[in-house]
C-alpha cells in the first residue's frame, strides 16, 4: 500500500503558474499527474520513471514540467502557461510498472480563468 499526500492547487487566471506536489509513503518507479475536467475520462498529463524518462500529453508539452526527488519520494508538476482548458482535478498516480494500476491521490483542484 501506497499513501499519497498531494498539494498545489487552486486558481489561477490564463498565463499564470502553478506547481503540485505529491509525495508517497515509500518509493516507487512510476510517478505521474492525471486530470479529469467535468464531463470528461480521466486523462495522462505526464509521468516520469526513476530513471527520469518522462511522457508528457501533447497538450501540455512546452508549457508543464513534471520532475521528482527521489530522496523525498515526491513528484512535482509545475505548470506554466495555464489555458481555461487545463481546468480539472489533478490525480497523482504511483505505480510500480507503466501497466500497473497503482495508487491514487485524493485529487486537487485546478481552475483556470479567462
Amino acid at each position: 500500500q501506497v499513501q499519497l499526500v498531494e498539494s498545489g492547487g487552486g486558481l489561477v487566471q490564463a498565463g499564470g503558474s502553478l506547481r503540485l506536489s505529491c509525495a508517497a509513503s515509500r518509493s516507487i518507479n512510476v510517478m505521474g499527474w492525471y486530470r479529469q475536467a467535468p464531463g470528461n475520462q480521466r486523462e495522462l498529463v505526464a509521468r516520469i520513471i526513476t530513471g527520469g524518462n518522462t511522457n508528457y500529453a501533447d497538450s501540455v508539452k512546452g508549457r508543464f514540467t513534471i520532475s521528482r526527488d527521489n530522496a523525498k519520494n515526491t513528484v512535482y508538476l509545475q505548470m506554466n502557461s495555464l489555458k481555461p482548458e487545463d481546468t480539472g482535478v489533478y490525480f497523482c498516480n504511483v505505480r510500480t510498472y507503466i501497466g500497473a494500476s497503482g495508487y491514487w491521490g485524493q485529487g486537487t483542484q485546478v481552475t483556470v480563468s479567462s
